[in-house]
């Protein structure tokens, strides 16, 4: 599978009660998603998008949010003059889930769309 086969797919309804990720199984998405790097033991993933001001940052912001409404699947989000930086994990099992990669695929996209520069160092 590809990270563009994963922006193909929809996010599911977390009921929890499942598992979350091994840290084997949220390596293996992170090689779909290369550019968001895993934190605090593979339970959640981050990256951090450049914009060239303001606006582009906020325009970002809005699609993010319009998208997380669509997907039903909430990240958490921090932006300012020139950046966003965005955490992704599945909060009803406290650690990641197929759907956090599918949302970073998608926010992998529209960041595309809108100038980012990529990921800060």
């Amino acid at each position: 599978m590809t990270g563009s086969s994963l922006a193909e797919k929809t996010c599911t309804p977390c009921r929890g009660g499942v598992p979350p990720l091994t840290p084997a199984e949220a390596e293996g998405y992170h090689l779909q998603a290369p550019d968001w790097s895993l934190m605090d033991g593979a339970t959640r993933i981050e990256r951090r998008f450049r914009f060239k001001d303001f606006l582009e940052a906020f325009a970002f912001v809005s699609r993010a949010a319009a998208l997380a409404e669509t997907e039903a699947h909430h990240p958490d989000i921090s932006f300012g003059w020139g950046y966003a930086v965005v955490s992704l994990r599945t909060k009803k099992i406290k650690g990641l889930h197929e759907n956090d990669f599918i949302m970073a695929a998608k926010l992998d996209r529209i960041a595309d769309g809108t100038g980012a520069a990529g990921q800060e160092a």
